[in-house]
């Protein structure tokens, strides 16, 4: 079921409905760890928001309103934790490359915010996004359909570790978007939270961590409000990181509340989020293709809708991960009828 209110009319669903917006994944095929890449070469206006304790971040300073820069040229989302961010050196080297930046003495200088997440306990944890794996998500960049759920970022993303890896569900990365009047807002977001993903439409638990049987939900919050407690939480493990774009006309104020309240989604979709654990860090651009001047008031409860979506969806097209030492991390879509449950 979805979650985009009957008012909101959805577009194609994707944040490439976004003009002005293109998507690239690098898969990486020796473990599940990749990166997204979200061009934007043309420029667009950008905020971020960062609410989770244990973030990992690259060039979100030069956002603040009150700085000098007002554009980027892309935002990279990867694995690989902090070992991740040199996968952005790739990106900034294929903007170059191609004469795309700010324009600073005699260079241009692309502009490329990044955010990573943690996805090490997959696989050899040496094996994460470098510079090369930067360049071909931009090489694979593109408009239209985006694929979703353990690709780029999202290939090693995993749901509900607060009270063990061993008792986690596959995460992945999602996107969505929506049409407000006559501008879109669309998100994209790599989910890889401690917490549960549950359906704001329903209540319903879609994954997370599962108690002693292996297959029940755990249910994280009320098992902690019971009294039920992690044994050794774990501490910047986790993260879910994305990006909201519009083609709306925004200033770096306004880009920066959309960020902010695009952290309602998250709290919407994901419980607990937030954490001590979580870098949860979300970017919002504007590429004002469309040029209508924005309505934050339009645009803040929108981008809440899209990102709560692209948290779903990320989940629901997450495929499994069957680990060398026997370990198996199931997907949502091995709960469902006749989805092959390991």
């Amino acid at each position: 079921m979805s979650v985009l209110p009957a008012a909101l009319v959805p577009a194609e669903g994707a944040i490439t409905d976004v003009a002005g917006i293109r998507i690239g994944h690098d898969t990486d095929p020796r473990r599940p760890t990749g990166c997204t890449v979200v061009l934007a070469e043309a420029g667009a206006v950008a905020g971020v928001d960062v609410r989770g304790a244990a973030p990992g971040t690259r060039e979100t300073d030069l956002l603040a309103p009150v700085n000098l820069v007002d554009r980027v040229h892309a935002v990279l989302l990867t694995g690989g934790s902090a070992f991740g961010l040199d996968a952005a050196g790739g990106v900034v080297q294929w903007l170059e490359a191609r004469g795309i930046g700010l324009p600073v003495g005699p260079v241009r200088v692309p502009i490329v915010p990044a955010a990573v997440l943690f996805d090490l306990y997959l696989g050899d944890a040496s094996v994460r996004p470098d510079a090369a794996a930067g360049w071909r998500a931009c090489e694979a960049a593109k408009g239209g359909p985006v694929e979703q759920g353990s690709v780029g970022a999202g290939s090693g993303a995993t749901v509900g570790k607060l009270f063990g890896f061993g008792r986690a569900m596959k995460g992945g990365i999602g996107t969505a978007s929506v049409r407000v009047g006559d501008v879109t807002v669309g998100a994209i977001v790599a989910v890889n939270p401690v917490g549960d993903i549950v359906d704001p439409s329903t209540g319903q638990w879609l994954a997370g961590a599962r108690d002693d049987d292996g297959v029940s939900p755990l249910r994280i919050t009320p098992a902690i409000l019971s009294g039920r407690r992690p044994a050794a939480p774990a501490v910047g493990e986790a993260t879910t990181i994305g990006v909201i774009a519009t083609d709306a006309v925004v200033t770096k104020a306004q880009a920066q509340k959309l960020a902010q309240m695009g952290h309602d989604g998250l709290a919407r979709t994901i419980d607990p989020v937030h954490t001590m654990a979580d870098g949860d860090t979300l970017f919002a651009l504007g590429t004002g293709a469309s040029g209508v001047p924005a309505d934050p008031f339009l645009l803040g409860p929108a981008a809440a809708v899209v990102t709560a979506e692209a948290v779903l969806r990320a989940v629901r097209a997450a495929v499994s991960v069957w680990l060398p030492s026997g370990l198996v991390v199931p997907a949502w879509r091995d709960r469902q009828p006749g989805g092959g449950a390991p």
